[in-house]
This record gives structure tokens, C-alpha cells and sequence, in this order.
């Protein structure tokens, strides 16, 4: 099976139309996906803030996956 990608322009709205029909497991999901992404924009924006020269890149996953894990024990209790 070939790959395909295509370029459609949406709303918000209709995103949100789009979303809303998804079954909950693919929901949960998406929003997994999306919170794994603000974490790590979030985290790259403050480590570019500090000179971070001597942290490894180990610290930076160790600390990625620790706040993931902090955001999905926050989600499962609600």
C-alpha cells in the first residue's frame, strides 16, 4: 500500500465536527498526541532560555517523559 498525503484546508470548527465523531479510545489518543507535543514545545522553549550546555540529552528525555507522565496521571484522574 502506497502512502499519500494531502494538503485540505479546515476550520476549527470543522476539526472539532471532525474530532467529536471519533470513537473515545481514538480520542484519547489524539489528545495524548497532542499534549506529548505542547510538552515538548514547552520544554524546548525553556531549556533555549537557559544556557543548557552541560545537560545531556539523556536529562532532556528523562525530564520530557517525567512531565508526560505528570500530564497523563492528571488526565486519568479526571
Amino acid at each position: 500500500m502506497e502512502n499519500s498525503s494531502f494538503k485540505i484546508n479546515l476550520t476549527y470548527n470543522q476539526v472539532l465536527d471532525l474530532v467529536r465523531q471519533l470513537p473515545k479510545k481514538d480520542k484519547a489518543k489524539l489528545s495524548n498526541e497532542l499534549a506529548k507535543e505542547t510538552i515538548d514545545k514547552r520544554l524546548t522553549r525553556i531549556l533555549s532560555s537557559f544556557a543548557a550546555e552541560d545537560i545531556t540529552q539523556k536529562e532532556i528525555n528523562q525530564e520530557v517523559e517525567e512531565a508526560r507522565a505528570e500530564i497523563y496521571a492528571k488526565k486519568q484522574k479526571n
